[in-house]
């Protein structure tokens, strides 16, 4: 069943008929109910934000909520619509019980060039990329029973793990789409999961503690290995182990490339869970993936650490390699929409995506895995990328975010591709000045950016 409620700006802009009744006021928060498709899961009020401010539409744009098949949306179409239609696709939000709807970055730009968008929060939480596709794919058909319309071009967008979604989506329904624009996307399936497995292993290998990774972790198991990583951190911190660790890290998220210093600085910093950041997200269930995944999706029993960009390996990366723990995967990523779904960078449509090239939650390195995939398979005409100097995860400016949109808009309609960054280039990315043509603002981190 859909629950259907349409909301009227307060504000009228120019060209509605004057008299009008003025809209009615915002309904108070619900409380949320029940998910009639996944027990034990609640579903949030869409006519809500998080906070529990009343959720209203843009001027002169008419919004539609409701719950379906256990996911919450959203839809907002402009009065002035142009017939097109953007979903958004949401990131990882933990695995809390309670599912949300939360609006795009650019809602005010969609609506104020006509763009109708849409967005659910799906039926679950959890890396559960497949149920993403599904629900977000399903806001073509909500859209067109809610609204009366059907849009003439659908364009998806993702954030995050909304990227993941976006990606595949792409695959697995080629005709839903006119264009895709993932963003601080996992474009490299569990090659994400690979990157955090590296980052465990290399520290604890440079540090000489040992470390372990339980399939089935016993009750004793948290408290343990949080003391391996109090051993682990003491041990780089400030040393030359520790800077060597940075140099492997660096290339292993995308190679030499600038700011790295401060990303990496950035990101040490960060905890998650009571732990440093780059040691919160594996070892753990299902490599990280909290149980979506049937079993171990990481693998370094071929993997070369390195720390240099030398030809041939030093002897002290050679005594890295001899010293790794190396982890033997027992799960791949689903061909379908299963566990944790595979992409595998056949787009049919124009893709243009940013990632932050400080970004070490999802590393840069992700963006090169889908540009491999992509040349791969012969479609690196379809594929876009662009670089902006930034250490956060998805931190992006509206400006950076909205001049991407319309590229991609102007690719679509008139197949002239747009200008991005030659992100395979090792001399490229190691250049001072690389992500400097589409950053807007200067991070701190980046200041004096050397643009």
């Amino acid at each position: 069943m859909i629950v259907r409620r349409a909301l009227l700006a307060a504000t009228l802009t120019a060209g509605i008929l004057t008299g009008a009744p003025a809209a009615a006021a915002p309904p108070s928060c619900a409380a949320p109910v029940p998910s009639d498709t996944r027990p034990g899961y609640l579903v949030a009020d869409p006519d809500c934000e998080l906070d529990g401010t009343p959720f209203t539409a843009l001027p002169g744009a008419t919004v539609h909520t409701g719950i379906q098949a256990g996911a919450a949306y959203r839809i907002e179409v402009p009065q002035r619509w142009n017939g097109r239609l953007v979903v958004y696709a949401h990131g990882y939000r933990g695995t809390g019980s309670t599912v949300y709807v939360s609006n795009p970055e650019l809602r005010r730009h969609y609506v104020d060039r006509g763009y109708a968008w849409a967005a659910s929060s799906y039926a679950t939480n959890g890396y559960d990329v497949g149920q993403g596709v599904r629900d977000t794919y399903a806001l073509i058909g909500v859209f067109r029973q809610v609204t009366g319309r059907t849009a003439g071009k659908v364009y998806i967008s993702g954030a995050s793990m909304g990227g993941h979604v976006t990606a595949v989506a792409i695959e697995e329904y080629p005709r839903a789409f006119a264009g895709a624009m993932p963003y601080c996307g996992v474009l490299g399936d569990a090659e994400l999961f690979d990157y955090f497995l590296d980052a465990n292993v290399t520290a604890a290998a440079l540090a000489g503690v040992g470390i372990e990774f339980p399939l089935q972790p016993d009750a004793a198991y948290p408290a343990r290995f949080a003391g391996q990583v109090a051993r682990i951190t003491t041990a780089l911190t400030g040393t030359p182990a520790g800077r060597t660790w940075s140099d492997v890290l660096e290339r292993r998220s995308g190679g030499e490339r600038p700011g790295f210093p401060a990303a990496f600085a950035y990101w040490n910093a960060a905890s998650q869970g009571g732990l440093p950041f780059l040691f919160s997200v594996y070892p753990g269930l299902s490599g990280g993936t909290a149980g979506i995944a049937p079993g171990n999706l990481t693998d370094n029993r071929h993997t070369v650490y390195r720390s240099t960009d030398r030809r041939w390996p030093t002897a002290a990366e050679l005594r890295l390699n001899a010293s790794v723990p190396r982890v033997a995967r027992t799960a791949y990523p689903d061909r379908g929409l299963a566990g944790v779904p595979r992409i595998d960078g056949r787009p049919g449509v124009p893709v243009l995506s940013l990632h932050g090239v400080g970004d070490l939650f999802v590393p840069f390195s992700m963006e090169q895995e889908y540009a491999r995939r992509a040349w791969a398979n012969g479609r690196s005409r379809l594929f876009v990328s662009r670089a902006i100097r930034t250490v956060a995860h998805c931190g992006f400016t509206g400006a950076e975010l909205s001049r991407a949109f319309d590229d991609l808009i102007a690719w679509t309609d008139r197949g002239r591709r747009p200008a991005g960054d030659a992100i395979l280039d090792r001399r490229t990315v190691a250049s001072a000045t690389f992500g400097c043509r589409f950053t807007v603002g200067v991070r701190p981190e980046y200041a004096p950016d050397g643009c």
